[in-house]
């Protein structure tokens, strides 16, 4: 589980496009807090915090403590509105979670040992399926990422969910079978040697038997 990443924002008394767009002028990022079965809390934040954790690429997967008026929240974002021309955040969504809340969050895939794998040493090539797997976990587990050990693939094989150890704690939401995360690919230069080769044996064949 990743560092909980730890905020202070000023709670927004209005709802509405009027209060968001008041919010925006005065440099400030409009979101809700909402779930637990309370009533939304409408807050303003820094951006600053929000730009720099979207762009490492786990935001959605990281908790978040929000801090209003002396009394903190424990989130998770659910959604992020950015501006379709400057890309500058318009607006957060923020779940409230506790240790016993269960997500469902796309959780981003490393490829390990690469370099030892067999069927990329012999010119294979990685084609990724999934880049990210779904998993249902607890919020205060959620893994930064899913190792894939490629180490003992062959060229042609398939990396299924089957074959990766998954965190403690999680699954896939995908339970009715078993997906394919990447495959190597066979590279057209060793199709085309082999389908040389057997046209060579096919050859050798027919003039044995004439």
């Amino acid at each position: 589980m990743s560092d909980i990443i730890k905020v202070s924002a000023e709670a927004r008394e209005r709802a509405g496009k009027g209060a968001a767009r008041a919010a925006r002028r005065a440099g400030l990022v409009p979101a809700v807090i909402y779930g637990a079965k309370k009533q939304p809390t409408m807050i303003n934040l820094d951006p600053r915090p929000i730009m720099k954790e979207y762009t490492t690429g786990h935001f959605g997967t990281r908790l978040w403590e929000i801090e209003i008026d002396g009394k903190k929240e424990r989130t998770l974002p659910r959604d992020i509105q950015l501006h379709p021309v400057t890309d500058m955040v318009e607006h957060v969504d923020f779940l409230r979670v506790s240790a016993k809340t269960t997500v469902h969050v796309d959780i981003p895939v490393h490829f390990i040992n690469e370099e030892t794998c067999p069927g990329l040493k012999k010119g294979g090539v990685l084609n990724v399926v999934r880049y990210d797997i779904e998993l249902i976990c607890r919020a205060d587990q959620i893994p930064e990422h899913i190792e894939v050990d490629m180490a003992g693939f062959e060229l042609g094989d398939s990396v299924h969910i089957s074959s990766v150890k998954l965190p403690a704690g999680t699954e896939p939401v995908i339970s009715d079978r078993d997906f394919t995360i990447a495959t190597i690919a066979v590279p057209s230069s060793v199709k085309s040697a082999k389908s040389g080769d057997a046209d060579e044996e096919e050859a050798e064949e027919e003039e044995a038997e004439a």
